[in-house]
């Protein structure tokens, strides 16, 4: 039996693609766990949790990265130049692995040390790349610096001032050497957009690059009856809903204020009757609140799908109006429901929706179109549905011949 270890920062939120990766494995028989800095109490089995010491390491880590990043411009997102982390390559799990995948383990779990002591086990190590990190000096999402395609990133436009020998361009060398040293580190983008990115990157544009999107189960993620899942959120029944969620709400990536927008468009429009807005995910303040033009419920963190399910399910329509966006899960969790989405057409949002089929594909930033998009969804009944490239069967059979590709002499 094939052994395959993960390695996840936390399985919660967007960690649960990992979680979902090893439960699909399980069904085939690949024995399959995962290494998880941070525990969670939702799932007891297949995830060995790291100790004290390591979350110390980390929260260290998160300290020395908030003075090394202050000069940022946080409207630019995020940026990681991971200096401490802990040695996996010593723990069971990994050392026992036939193929290592790693995920999003930054946050002071894993750096470059690390990541040259898991290479240097000579095993398969593939990175599943959940944003742009691996392809860039730092920046966890470029936007329209197109650096790490051309010169090798420097003068980094995150930073104020900018300058030639910054940390983009010591992390971009760092890089370098760790991969241009290893032949056995293989990187999978679960977007086309990313796969593009990847292969016109001077970082891994000759790396062994794969295409193949996030697994996704929906066991959980099924149409239920909206009058039922109203009622069970204290919505009257007559409500149309316009939902919208982010692991945190005002993220410079998620595009709040273009929803805000096009919220205050529709506001002048009283053919669509009685709207209200309904908001899951941390970052809510008062201001917020006030701005939204229509009765708004906030749901704050949903830690479990089952309640993320039943917004889904209540909504009319969901919105993801995101400047730079991979795959976001919450596309394919709303589809599934059957609840159209809207969104920009950017980053991987192309792939899982179908334009005026089973939602709205709108032009970057464009508010207005947002509300055209909202708009149609509600007044032709469009119906969400996942399409078949992301099929759980024909994702899962890219993973297990992508073994077979990977396999080390």
């Amino acid at each position: 039996m094939k052994k395959i270890v993960h390695i996840q920062y936390s399985v919660e939120s967007a960690g649960r693609a990992a979680l979902r990766l090893q439960n699909a494995f399980r069904t085939v028989n690949v024995d399959s766990s995962i290494v998880s800095l941070h525990r969670t109490d939702s799932v007891t089995s297949g995830i060995r949790y790291m100790g004290l010491k390591q979350k110390l390491v980390a929260r260290i880590d998160d300290r020395i990265q908030e003075f090394l990043t202050r000069k940022i411009d946080k409207q630019m997102g995020s940026f990681s130049y991971p200096v401490l982390g802990s040695n996996l390559s010593r723990i069971d799990e990994i050392k026992q692995a036939d193929i290592i995948y790693i995920h999003w383990a930054l946050k002071g779990f894993l750096n470059f040390r690390s990541i040259r002591q898991i290479a240097r086990l000579n095993k398969p190590v593939i990175f599943f790349m959940h944003d742009m990190w691996n392809i860039t000096g730092g920046c966890h999402h470029s936007f329209t610096c197109d650096r790490y395609k051309t010169t090798g990133c420097n003068n980094c436009p995150m930073f104020v001032p900018s300058e030639k020998n910054d940390l983009s361009a010591r992390e971009f060398t760092k890089k370098t050497k760790i991969y241009s040293k290893y032949n056995n580190l293989y990187f999978v983008a679960p977007s086309r957009w990313l796969y593009n990115c990847s292969k016109e990157s001077l970082l891994t544009k000759n790396k062994p690059v794969f295409y193949i999107p996030n697994i996704f189960d929906s066991t959980l993620f099924m149409p239920a009856d909206k009058a039922a899942t109203k009622q069970l959120l204290n919505i009257d029944a007559g409500e149309t809903v316009i939902a919208f969620g982010a692991v945190t709400v005002n993220s410079p990536y998620k595009g709040w204020k273009y929803l805000l927008r096009a919220l205050e468009i529709l506001s002048r429009d009283k053919n669509l009757g009685n709207v209200s807005v309904l908001i899951f995910g941390s970052g809510y303040n008062k201001e917020i609140e006030e701005a939204i033009p229509f009765k708004t419920r906030f749901m704050g963190y949903l830690k479990d799908e089952y309640s993320v399910s039943l917004v889904y399910n209540a909504a009319s329509v969901f919105v993801v109006p995101s400047l730079a966006d991979n795959l976001p899960t919450t596309v394919q969790e709303s589809l599934s429901c059957g609840t159209p989405v809207v969104g920009f057409e950017v980053g991987g949002i192309p792939d899982m929706i179908r334009h005026k089929e089973n939602g709205y594909l709108a032009k970057y930033k464009d508010a207005e179109d947002i509300a055209e998009g909202i708009r149609y969804c509600i007044n032709n009944q469009v119906k969400g549905h996942v399409l078949p490239a992301f099929d759980r069967d024909t994702v899962l059979k890219m993973h297990l011949e992508l073994f077979d590709k990977v396999k080390m002499d």
